[in-house]
């Protein structure tokens, strides 16, 4: 059926990466504010459509090697079941929607534009070949999470702690890192060229640095003072939570896994289970315990 391969086209459940725009108004104590929350969830179809804008124009350009390739010849521009003028005609359709509700989202803001213009310029240089350039296209990769959470900082004008952002870079690194341990484990799979310049032995210990660099960012935004003094110190408690979680993803992404952070959290019900089970302590000590 053409629309479930317009669908698979576009990578929606890709969007999930996009919940870091709500992270400002959650941990800003605004998600009850509905001016604020209309904000981010308009960005949050604004990303999800500049994202699908970057998937199409990369499968246009990967069309003929993906071809050759045990899994992505199922995509539907490899397969031949979407043409490219009705990709690009796709694309094009979703940039000028993604536009239009940015001016909503943004309206005259400088910085709103700036930002997506350099998720769209990073990404598309990803797509055209900097994905092929060493540690570069992992900084890339980290670069599209940071992007997302200042995006929910400056359209809805909460700041975000430094120890936040410091938490996010590190987890995506170690996310990135285990995209490409994976790729490289399925190496009989994969045809990327900058595999090789990775060894596992490398991504292994890079994972291990970031992943304790992210747990150690995290604790230290809960013992802040500035932190105890908006959320009390019960925030403290949900550090073992965090802990747990890293350790059911690094059990999932270091054992059968293609590496990519989406699927291993979509394809893992406990690691689903326990990031909403920390979403429901957040909740509930920023709104209700509070």
């Amino acid at each position: 059926m053409k629309l479930k391969e317009y669908i698979r086209l576009i990578r929606p459940k890709h969007y999930i990466k996009n919940l870091l725009l709500f992270l400002p108004i959650i941990f800003g104590g605004s998600l009850l504010q509905k001016d604020k929350l209309l904000h981010v969830i308009g960005g949050f179809v604004v990303f999800g459509f500049i994202s699908s804008v970057v998937y199409i124009i990369n499968d246009i350009c990967d069309a003929e090697k993906d071809r050759h390739h045990p899994t992505k010849c199922t995509r539907p521009i490899a397969s031949g079941k979407i043409q490219k003028k009705s990709a690009v005609v796709l694309a094009c359709v979703l940039f000028i929607v993604s536009v239009a509700i940015n001016w909503f989202v943004c309206g005259k803001s400088l910085y709103g534009w700036l930002l997506i213009a350099l998720y769209l310029v990073l990404n598309l240089g990803y797509s055209f070949g900097l994905k092929n350039v060493v540690l570069l296209d992992i900084l890339i990769l980290v670069s599209g999470y940071l992007i997302r959470i200042l995006y929910g900082s400056v359209i809805t004008d909460i700041p975000v702690s430094s120890w936040l952002y410091l938490t996010v870079m590190a987890f995506s690194f170690y996310m990135g890192l285990g995209k490409r341990r994976g790729e490289i484990v399925n190496s009989e799979k994969n045809t990327r060229e900058v595999l090789k310049y990775y060894n596992k032995d490398f991504l292994d210990k890079n994972m291990y640095m970031t992943l304790g660099l992210g747990i150690v960012f995290y604790s230290l935004w809960c013992v802040n003072s500035g932190t105890i003094a908006i959320y009390s110190n019960k925030i403290v408690f949900t550090i073992p939570l965090v802990i747990v979680i890293c350790m059911k993803y690094s059990l999932t992404v270091e054992g059968d896994s293609d590496g990519d952070p989406i699927s291993v959290i979509l394809k893992d019900k406990w690691l689903m289970m326990l990031g909403a089970l920390y979403g429901a302590v957040i909740i509930s000590l920023l709104y209700i315990f509070k």
